[in-house]
């Protein structure tokens, strides 16, 4: 049986051959997807945007901020204001949004914010991606992207997660650690699917997914812990075949010793590489800690569950983080 009616075949997934980020950069390099990235007068976009050309990663497309001038030479630039296409994007974005009481004038002025129109460009597939955030709130981006791109089939809600590279070429995927404050059950489950089925698209190794609490197995009782228990057994419904388990403690998920005296029936415990949080809250600060501390490369957040991909940044972000997500978002696009 396919994941969640995806059709991917976790079975024919590969192990490392080389460097992470290489592997990603390598592969976005054969896809030359069209990435459009928006409100692109801030440095660390300009820079990535001719790295991303210097080495034929992609093609992209730099969005102008209003008023804004934009000096790339072989980057192609497009201005809402004048653009040819702006009239047929306001459109799409009053019909689709034209149930909320928007207004046609109102739809024209929307899509031409360099978000909005980032987004319209994803839509109307004449972008394969779009990466923003690095001067925008998380907040704005996820309005755009879902009013304008919306969610994928099947979808309760958007959610996001982080890559945690190490030099030793281990990888993690963190879920969900920028959007979703406090997820309900289902929406946990979600998460645990989308997760899993995005750690797969970019790294192509078989996920195996810890669904994490402050106990293992019953080992304490909350209202919190029931929650995670809950949302693992949506999923094990949903898909039989999964590799998945919880709820978890984070050292029973990933060290074997402990995972065997914790949860020795476990097929996870112990070697799991998706690790899917109660909250943000512990989402949040672990793969922060993971970074300042642990020295991993967080790449992220990769959203997840649009119909199209939209990325966002961290405003905190380098110009590298920007070349890195625009790789990922061409691996995740179709």
């Amino acid at each position: 049986m396919g994941w969640a009616g995806s059709g991917i075949n976790f079975n024919n997934a590969t192990g490392y051959l080389m460097n992470f980020i290489d592997q990603i950069t390598e592969k976005a390099a054969k896809k030359k997807r069209r990435i459009v990235l928006p409100r692109s007068s801030d440095e660390r976009v300009i820079k990535a945007a001719e790295f991303l050309r210097d080495e034929q990663l992609a093609k992209v497309v730099l969005i102008k901020n209003k008023g804004a001038e934009i000096s790339a030479k072989g980057i192609e630039v497009i201005d809402p204001e004048t653009s040819s296409e702006l009239s047929s994007y306001a459109e799409f974005f009053y019909q689709k949004r034209k149930h909320k009481g928007i207004t046609k004038e109102q739809a024209l002025e929307i899509v031409k914010d360099p978000l909005f129109f980032g987004a319209s460009m994803v839509a109307a597939e004449d972008a394969d991606g779009c990466v923003a955030g690095s001067i925008s709130k998380t907040g704005d981006v996820l309005k755009a992207a879902i009013q304008t791109i919306g969610l994928k089939k099947g979808s309760n809600v958007v959610s996001s997660i982080f890559l945690m590279s190490f030099d030793d070429g281990k990888v993690f995927s963190f879920g969900d650690c920028a959007v979703v404050p406090y997820p309900t059950t289902d929406q946990l489950a979600t998460i645990a699917q989308d997760s899993a089925a995005s750690h797969y698209a970019i790294t192509g190794e078989k996920p195996k997914v810890a669904m994490l609490s402050f106990s293992t197995k019953g080992s304490a009782d909350h209202e919190r812990v029931e929650l995670v228990r809950e949302a693992f057994e949506k999923v094990k419904e949903r898909n039989p075949d999964f590799q998945i388990d919880g709820e978890l403690q984070l050292d029973a998920a990933l060290i074997e010793s402990i995972g065997k005296r914790k949860a020795p029936r476990s097929e996870v415990a112990g070697k799991a590489n998706v690790f899917v949080f109660p909250n943000l809250d512990a989402g949040n600060i672990a793969y922060k800690i993971t970074e300042r501390l642990g020295k991993a490369i967080a790449t992220g957040p990769i959203i997840q569950g649009l119909a199209k991909p939209m990325m966002d940044l961290s405003r905190g972000c380098s110009w590298q983080d920007i070349v890195n997500t625009a790789c990922v978002c061409s691996l995740l696009s179709k």
